[in-house]
């Protein structure tokens, strides 16, 4: 869980990425939920957009792929959202993000 001080150093991180993911008019699968993973992985911080013929809101996609990946939801504005989860991969320590 994210306190405030953290959760604002991470809004001011992710608004500077572009989304790598979009969400459409299919459900969330599993394919999808192991790539967000891998990127979560990866990059620890991922913007993704909910396209309008989702059957998703915002908020509900976020919270949806957060409960499934074990990431936290740091921000939903209009139809995109940022997630965050710390890596436990050993090679990708020394770049992790360090929060306050």
């Amino acid at each position: 869980m994210l306190n405030s001080k953290q959760r604002a150093y991470l809004k001011n991180l992710g608004s500077k990425i572009q989304p790598i993911f979009q969400i459409g008019k299919n459900e969330i699968s599993e394919n999808m939920v192991k790539q967000i993973s891998d990127a979560l992985t990866a990059h620890e911080l991922i913007k993704i957009s909910v396209l309008e013929n989702s059957p998703y809101t915002s908020r509900e996609a976020a919270d949806t792929v957060a409960e499934l990946t074990g990431a936290d939801v740091v921000l939903v504005v209009g139809n995109r959202f940022i997630l965050y989860r710390e890596t436990q991969d050993k090679k990708r320590r020394e770049k992790r993000i360090i929060l306050p």
